[in-house]
């Protein structure tokens, strides 16, 4: 079994008071009269579902099997709830732009479109949070999901419009051009396969760097307080961190494919930032299936042993500084390359149900 421990340097003022049960704060008021809760507390109670902290979600033992899910039908679902924003904006050209203002302006294009992711990852928190009442959660027989600390709540729920929003402006303004037609290119399957790779070499270099190089680690360390994430501590990070993973990484991922020569037109990266964003909540969600990381080159990868399943990144936040490994976030490609692989412990090959595989319901 992977080791669970988790140490982080003496200098880390951020970590001082840790709760014996994880690595972020005591959230003890959980325990308390409901009635009793702040606007504050009431809002996080809410939000944040994930922990066991009821036994609302099943917890199964490691050797029972792992269920199947259908990687078509998440195909699918992002598939459509990418098509939504780009629907209301063929609307607008089409109804409203004749009249007033032309084709979407650039400021209106970046609203629309951070809109849409933010509503598309409210609706696949939900759709996996039921799922986990059914399949539980990684490691469930041993720690609960995390619980967001209260007093860090504020800065998690903040970044995420602010993570959103950042990427949506950089899309917009890199590749949005107003005349152009609403269309995929011809290119779309192969950028939409290439992609995934290209940006988890970047995160791979830059992930591993900040675990194994000498003052890195201080970039990363808040965001492994937390080793049975959930999908709201996604963006439980340093600023540093989310500039590099929100922006840096996908930017040099966009300018790869455009050095290559493949045309990356808006819609296209819009479609690919889609996927991207499932993959980054998916791997934090620690829903107990063998969730591949969607998209066309899971297909490839898998021919080749070199997939990302959702226990891999979960796996990851067990470990610390300097002992860790799966540093890719949307393939094992990296990981197999440089030899960085950790076993897996339930998602294993022989311990899946392939004979009742779950769907991701598109509503």
């Amino acid at each position: 079994m992977v080791n669970s421990s988790f140490c982080v340097d003496a200098g880390a003022s951020n970590v001082a008071n840790m709760s014996t049960a994880n690595n972020l704060p005591a959230t003890d008021w959980r325990n308390q009269d409901p009635s009793t809760f702040t606007f504050k507390q009431r809002v996080l109670a809410r939000a944040d579902r994930w922990s066991n902290h009821h036994n609302e979600y099943p917890v199964f033992q490691k050797t029972e099997k792992v269920p199947n899910f259908n990687a078509w039908s998440v195909d699918r679902w992002i598939v459509t709830h990418a098509a939504w924003p780009v629907a209301v904006h063929a609307a607008y050209n089409h109804y409203i732009g004749p009249h007033f203002f032309g084709p979407l302006p650039h400021i209106l294009a970046i609203g629309l479109y951070a809109l849409g992711l933010t509503i598309n990852m409210g609706r696949e928190i939900r759709t996996l949070e039921a799922l986990a009442y059914k399949t539980g959660f990684f490691d469930g027989d041993k720690h609960s999901r995390d619980k967001v600390p209260e007093e860090h709540f504020s800065k998690i729920i903040a970044s995420v419009p602010s993570i959103i929003a950042a990427r949506s402006s950089m899309t917009v303004l890199l590749a949005y051009k107003r005349s152009a037609p609403i269309t995929l290119s011809p290119w779309f399957l192969v950028e939409l396969t290439l992609y995934p790779i290209i940006l988890d070499f970047f995160f791979y270099v830059y992930h591993r760097s900040t675990h194994e190089v000498d003052g890195l680690w201080k970039y990363h360390r808040t965001h492994h307080l937390t080793k049975h994430p959930n999908p709201l501590l996604s963006s439980y990070a340093d600023v540093e961190q989310e500039i590099i993973e929100m922006a840096i990484v996908p930017l040099l991922t966009y300018a790869t494919l455009k050095l290559f020569g493949f045309p990356m037109t808006f819609y296209d990266w819009w479609l690919c930032q889609c996927f991207t964003f499932f993959a980054e909540a998916l791997g934090h969600s620690g829903v107990r299936a063998m969730f591949l990381v969607p998209g066309p080159a899971s297909r490839i990868l898998t021919w080749l042993g070199c997939e990302l399943v959702l226990e891999d990144h979960d796996i990851h936040h067990r470990q610390g500084w300097r002992k860790s490994g799966n540093y890719g976030k949307a393939t094992r490609l990296w990981d197999r390359i440089f030899g960085t692989c950790l076993p897996r412990i339930e998602a294993k090959w022989v311990n899946i149900d392939h004979e009742n595989a779950l769907r991701m319901p598109i509503f």
